[in-house]
């Protein structure tokens, strides 16, 4: 293989986020792409790249593809997500969002690979937002706390590291988790009611965009703290709204209300967002608005599921 191939290391390859990342990397000739994820063969099929299947939580395991592989970036897309859950399953999301990242840092050290890693405003206490990279972090949630800890896992690791914060990430891929935007599109053109809250704030992430900005972070081979979300900071409700416009879905399926009414074992942020100017300056990127990010969303959406 000639020197100036890049290898890319995806964990966490058959979630949204993961199939969008080897989407950009697959493309790209500059680089030698291997994906693992849990399950034993890849949900992407539409992409040419290397699979394997991995445990995260076993270390050897760990160690031992990234020795063999020899990647020059490690880009972290596996998470335990589910933010109710995390306050009923500590155990399996410490394990999922710290003792993982602890597995990968340690053995990027080994090859002296840089891990790119996926991180949350859910860290933020969302009272005064949105957050730029340098604002001190105080989370509400056990989520918010173990994607802190991931954080510093890495700050802690070395000099290789680089940390994606983004949030209300969204889209269509196979065999994905229903997210929100996917359970609210599927709810509407069904003919049901909703109800969405009016009461948080922040900005909705298409993942091709998300995936695109840590695809170029990767090219340019950043450090740091990066965030990285889509263009326009809206309530829920204000992004069900814009969508059912989108799609062309009755407005009036959708009433709002206050987050208090859905009582929630996890706490959130309320007034949360990320401000993006770092990445835009340093990476030359500009993330979608809301308005170009569903239209996309629309498009992926009617050729997997019909108008």
């Amino acid at each position: 293989m000639s020197k100036s191939y890049k290898r890319v290391l995806i964990t966490g390859a058959n979630g949204l986020l993961g199939q969008k990342l080897t989407d950009c990397f697959a493309a790209d000739r500059a680089y030698d792409l291997l994906a693992t994820a849990r399950q034993p063969t890849p949900y992407n099929q539409t992409a040419s790249f290397g699979f394997i299947s991995l445990d995260m939580l076993d270390r050897q395991a760990v160690k031992e593809l990234v020795w063999n592989f020899e990647p020059n970036f490690i880009v972290n897309a596996g998470a335990y997500t589910n933010v109710d859950g995390c306050e009923k399953e500590k155990d399996l999301c410490w394990k999922g969002n710290v003792i993982a990242v602890e597995n990968l840092a340690a053995a990027a050290r080994l090859v002296k690979a840089q891990v790119v890693h996926v991180s949350t405003d859910y860290i933020f206490d969302g009272k005064n937002g949105p957050y730029d990279e340098a604002q001190q972090p105080n989370p509400l949630s056990y989520y918010g706390r173990s994607k802190l800890a991931s954080e510093n896992v890495l700050r802690n690791s070395g000099e290789h590291w680089a940390i994606i914060r983004t949030m209300v990430v969204y889209g269509v891929a196979a065999q994905c988790k229903k997210n929100f935007a996917l359970w609210l599109a599927g709810e509407l053109k069904a003919g049901k009611q909703v109800r969405i809250v009016d009461d948080q704030f922040g900005n909705t992430t298409l993942a091709d965009d998300l995936a695109r900005g840590i695809y170029m972070l990767v090219n340019k081979a950043k450090h740091g703290v990066y965030n990285m979300v889509g263009g326009d900071n809206v309530s829920r409700y204000e992004f069900a709204l814009r969508l059912a416009e989108v799609f062309g879905f009755d407005k009036n399926l959708i009433t709002p209300i206050k987050t208090a009414d859905l009582s929630q074992l996890a706490e959130r942020p309320m007034k949360s967002g990320l401000i993006t100017l770092k990445a835009e300056t340093e990476l030359g990127i500009r993330f979608f608005s809301l308005n170009e990010s569903l239209r996309i969303f629309k498009k992926q959406y009617t050729e997997v599921f019909g108008e």
